[in-house]
């Protein structure tokens, strides 16, 4: 499923104050901090990587709130899908988000991995 336009643009609009980079990974738009990923958007949901505490707060806050999973069955720990709820709510949307960056810079910085280029065979 791809990744609505719209969607895209709410997080896009909602992160212009953030210090961070943007980058396509797997078709979809995600956000970095210190090459941390900390948000992006996947098919039709927001997620963002969270702390322990913030992420069982959530959960508990919101029925919506669910563990992120790319692919059916296969979780991405550390990260939550925001509920459809917040993307009517521009100031409870920036907080989470705000949260989400801040966990984002507390980490070390990654460095970032270069990709290798498959060498042509030469066929004698």
């Amino acid at each position: 499923e791809k990744v609505s336009p719209e969607l895209r643009e709410l997080l896009e609009k909602a992160l212009v104050s953030f210090n961070c980079d943007k980058r396509l990974m797997f078709g979809c738009t995600v956000y970095l901090v210190n090459n941390n990923m900390f948000t992006g958007v996947h098919q039709d949901s927001i997620f963002a990587r969270l702390s322990e505490q913030d992420r069982q707060d959530i959960l508990a806050t919101y029925d919506r709130a669910r563990p992120f999973q790319p692919m059916e069955g296969r979780s991405m720990k550390k990260y939550v899908v925001l509920p459809e709820g917040l993307r009517n709510n521009p100031g409870t949307l920036q907080e989470w988000l705000h949260r989400s960056y801040q966990y984002a810079l507390s980490l070390p910085p990654k460095e970032r991995k270069r990709r290798t280029t498959k060498r042509k065979r030469t066929v004698v």
